[in-house]
């Protein structure tokens, strides 16, 4: 059995940029105090994705598009806690930077797909 979601391209990347995501937070090394910033990361990762797959499971285009939009801004936020945790040497320049690049990839993705979406509304 397949779901409708596993045949876009762009869950498919998002998929695997929260993997790589949390292949990271698996060897970063912080004080205990720093565990909900790592949480929070895995969740905003993981938050690309599920969104795209909630949102194409709904019943409208809006409605999968507002789900496309909040993806858009996880991607945003993960972005977001990588650079502090660089800013704190959690994690090296290079792995930030291929995250980007991974990361910028998946959000014209998501934008290009809102765009498609609204055009045939």
């Amino acid at each position: 059995m397949r779901f409708v979601f596993e045949d876009l391209e762009v869950w498919k990347k998002a998929v695997d940029f929260a993997k790589e995501v949390i292949d990271t937070t698996n060897i970063i090394e912080t004080d205990r105090k720093h565990y909900r910033l790592l949480e929070q990361l895995e969740s905003a990762a993981t938050s690309i994705p599920m969104n795209i797959a909630e949102g194409k499971g709904r019943f409208s285009k809006k409605e999968f598009i507002q789900f496309l939009y909040i993806a858009r801004g996880s991607l945003n936020e993960t972005i977001t806690l990588l650079i502090i945790f660089n800013k704190n040497n959690w994690i090296t320049e290079r792995s930030l930077e291929s995250l980007k690049n991974k990361a910028d990839e998946i959000g014209k993705m998501i934008s290009s797909l809102i765009n498609s979406i609204k055009k045939s509304i």
